[in-house]
């Protein structure tokens, strides 16, 4: 549905966008994550056609962005500040916009309507958008960008001074959208990323640094498998951490002895080294009593601080 190659953007002589390459496929969440300054915004005006690409190309649903009219009628945009004519009621406001979208007149009140439905908006519709919250006029922009049935939404810190409620409220707004749109989402709330994308990509400096699931993301968070274990009886525990040495090349085995016990974490390189089974089957063959068994993994947030260097 996305499809960018190559992406640079200038201004002046600082490139804020440089390289830049991915693509979104149809029906997907993307998150789009990066500190300050990492090129978020511009990466969006130029898919939006606000802002010509330096250099790069990029398509919505196959269309190029040189044919911006066209991608326009692809795109749904919301940008951070959802912007409405706040002396409007809602459906006057999604009247204008539905106008603006060439919608035609006899159908466009029933697709406010349907919007209004699916964004929540039936109870103010005819309330004007300086009354509302800030929760409601989010939803505002969000059916104002979707009025005219884009295929692909864009959506720039859509729950941006929201109370967590809202945040839910809207989430869930947007994991419902997704079932039949593509979106490309950029937030810095972390937690809101993890739970409605479904991959996720980090640009620092301009630049792509990190891509994938959240599976994906928390193997490059430590940079390895990691395994937390505790036993009963510090001896046949010892002979069991030893039989996981000698099977596992590269091991590093941080132990403690705790009120006659054994405590330990075992860290190997290899993210997709298979220690949980093999780890049990050793403490079975020495007699220990295995306590607790856990495997880490990275939150989403030490796999960006990690590879935007605590930037942010």
């Amino acid at each position: 549905m996305i499809q960018a190659e190559s992406l640079t953007r200038f201004y002046g002589d600082m490139a804020a966008v440089k390289n830049l390459s991915f693509h979104v496929r149809r029906g997907e969440v993307m998150g789009l994550l990066g500190p300050n300054g990492a090129g978020k915004s511009t990466t969006m005006k130029m898919l939006t056609c606000f802002l010509p690409p330096s250099s790069g190309e990029a398509t919505i649903d196959g269309v190029p962005l040189e044919r911006s009219l066209d991608v326009r009628r692809r795109l749904g945009y919301l940008s951070e500040n959802a912007p409405s004519y706040a002396d409007l009621d809602v459906h006057t406001h999604l009247r204008f916009v539905g106008q603006m979208h060439g919608i035609p007149r006899a159908t466009l009140d029933d697709r406010i309507l349907e919007m209004a439905g699916v964004c929540g908006l039936h109870t103010v519709i005819h309330r004007r958008i300086d009354e509302l919250s800030k929760g409601f006029r989010q939803r505002v922009g969000l059916a104002a960008s979707m009025l005219h049935d884009p295929e692909c939404l864009i959506l720039d810190e859509p729950t941006t001074g929201l109370d967590p409620n809202q945040i839910v409220e809207i989430r869930h707004l947007i994991r419902h959208l997704a079932e039949k749109k593509t979106v490309l989402l950029s937030s810095h709330v972390l937690p809101e990323v993890e739970a409605v994308c479904d991959r996720m990509m980090i640009i620092d400096g301009g630049e792509l640094r990190a891509m994938g699931t959240s599976a994906e993301l928390a193997r490059l968070g430590h940079g390895g498998a990691i395994l937390h274990v505790r036993m009963k009886e510090a001896a046949p525990a010892e002979a069991a951490l030893s039989l996981m040495e000698e099977q596992f090349s590269d091991l590093d085995i941080e132990r403690e002895e705790i009120d006659g016990g054994m405590v330990a974490v075992l860290r190997h390189p290899d993210p997709d080294a298979e220690m949980n089974e093999a780890m049990f089957r050793a403490t079975v063959k020495s007699g220990a009593t295995l306590l607790e068994l856990r495997q880490e993994t990275a939150r989403l947030e030490d796999v960006f601080r990690r590879i935007t260097g605590g930037q942010g």
